[in-house]
């Protein structure tokens, strides 16, 4: 079989993720710091895969040591997670660090250092306060903006000298599309405008939180910058007619360009803003807060990406009794013939990467940007364990090989984007199907303590990283 080999450019960022909420655990944890995400796991565990949520986790807070050796032992040159803005303060209102938290943070951070990983860090993973939910209605609140602002403040003042990629949210759309729009997560209210109004005041506290950086001159004074991490969905039409591409334009201005947009262009487009008006879903701002918006732009930006979206217009009739949903304007399309990851019920389009990259080159003036989440879960990974006890993912080392190729393409045709993030770097608690589907370069063994093996593919990433080189296989070759 032939190969070609494509070469990674030097300064190229080739790490792993993860976040707070779904690796930490509840040790140590207050009574009273409950995140969004403990709040709906203790009112709903039954939901969630055999019952299974964030409060062991994988218990990083307890092994990260052994955890930041595996890193280094892989050679990820790049970790990103995030810290759990319910633990690190005891008053939201007051913005109280609380200290043994924080100290920990502390540790994760000079930890990584000192194995020679970079730190990324994200304000925001969905660990919103519970109490701030229950009490103000969470991201529907514009105090809770200011509150925001005032524990990123505090986090800036004790880690800035030490991290230089920093992060207001990872994927802002998703959790008041869970709860508002779709109405499948915990408290399950069906409210358009409440979901456009939590889209409005996290692009608010993004740029709020700018603001903050360039003032406080962390990007002058240590080099750092700071982003929001979306996960904008590359949205394909049925076919080339009109109300197709219709349908696929609308669905990218509601569930990509919401965001994508006041991030980088610091405006939102004319066509959403009619579109909002039209429905009377429109979200409340003043003319300050859009001037915020419009002069505190990100550095870059974080992109998550995993499958492709498909749509096609509408066949069947809009319940007219029913809220407004931006479905009203396309049905979801399942192309025939696509390649699916069975487990997790995705598509698999390695195309996408090459597809968003050029995007973002042509119509966001090529904004500095890298790949911050990319990755296959698969159940039942036991069963591909050799006799060595370990698990054999070529399908996921066939999985990163391919998207990446398409990556590397578009950076070789002018493309700004600076790295490869793979989701994750260890099997950790999904949303609902906790430990159903494993992501992870390192296995959790659950039924072991939650011990840590290193899988085909974290070796093969190891060699990945060391020699700089991806090798393709020639598919018309293979014929």
């Amino acid at each position: 079989m032939e190969t070609n080999t494509l070469k990674i450019p030097a300064d190229f960022i080739i790490g792993a993720a993860s976040s707070a909420w779904q690796t930490e655990g509840w040790s140590g944890k207050k009574e009273n710091q409950d995140s969004y995400m403990d709040l709906w796991y203790k009112n709903n565990k039954h939901v969630w895969h055999n019952g299974y949520g964030p409060g062991i986790a994988t218990d990083f807070r307890n092994r990260y040591k052994e955890d930041i050796a595996l890193m280094k032992e892989i050679g990820l040159t790049h970790f990103r997670t995030s810290i759990n803005w319910s633990r690190f303060l005891t008053d939201y209102e007051r913005a109280v660090v609380d200290d043994e938290y924080a100290s920990y943070v502390d540790d994760v951070i000079n930890e990584l250092l000192k194995n020679g990983v970079e730190p990324m860090i994200c304000l925001e993973h969905y660990e919103l306060p519970a109490a701030l939910f229950e009490k103000y209605g969470g991201w529907g609140s514009k105090q809770v903006v200011e509150w925001f602002v005032a524990y990123a403040e505090k986090v800036f003042e004790r880690y800035a000298d030490r991290v230089k990629f920093w992060f207001t949210f990872n994927e802002p759309i998703v959790v008041q599309t869970r709860v508002y729009l779709d109405a499948i997560r915990y408290p399950f209210e069906q409210n358009t405008r409440k979901w456009m109004q939590w889209n409005f005041n996290k692009a608010l506290a993004t740029a709020k939180v700018v603001q903050l950086f360039k003032e406080k001159g962390y990007r002058e004074r240590n080099g750092a910058k700071i982003g929001v991490i979306v996960n904008p969905e590359v949205t394909y039409p049925r076919s080339s007619a009109p109300h197709d591409q219709e349908a696929a334009r609308i669905y990218d201005l509601f569930f990509n360009r919401v965001f994508l947009d006041p991030a980088v262009k610091g405006e939102y487009p004319q066509e959403l803003l009619e579109l909002l008006e039209k429905h009377d879903i429109a979200f409340e701002s003043t003319p300050e807060e859009l001037q915020t918006i419009q002069v505190n732009t990100v550095d870059f930006l974080g992109i998550n990406l995993y499958y492709p979206h498909r749509v096609k217009a509408r066949s069947t009739a809009w319940n007219e009794r029913t809220p407004f949903h931006p479905s009203y304007y396309y049905e979801m399309f399942d192309l025939p013939g696509r390649k699916m990851n069975p487990f997790r019920g995705w598509e698999i389009y390695p195309p996408i990467m090459y597809d968003m990259a050029i995007r973002l080159k042509e119509e966001y003036g090529n904004i500095e940007w890298f790949i911050a989440e990319n990755g296959m879960g698969v159940e039942n990974e036991a069963t591909y364990k050799n006799e060595e006890q370990i698990i054999q993912d070529d399908y996921r080392i066939a999985f990163i090989t391919d998207h990446l190729k398409e990556l590397l393409k578009a950076v070789d045709e002018g493309a700004n984007c600076k790295g490869y993030m793979l989701w994750a770097f260890t099997d950790n608690v999904s949303p609902m199907n906790a430990f159903k589907n494993r992501y992870g370069l390192v296995e959790i063994d659950l039924e072991d303590n939650r011990n840590r093996h290193l899988k085909k593919s974290a070796y093969w990433y190891r060699e990945l990283i060391r020699t700089r080189e991806l090798i393709v296989k020639n598919e018309a070759a293979c014929k």
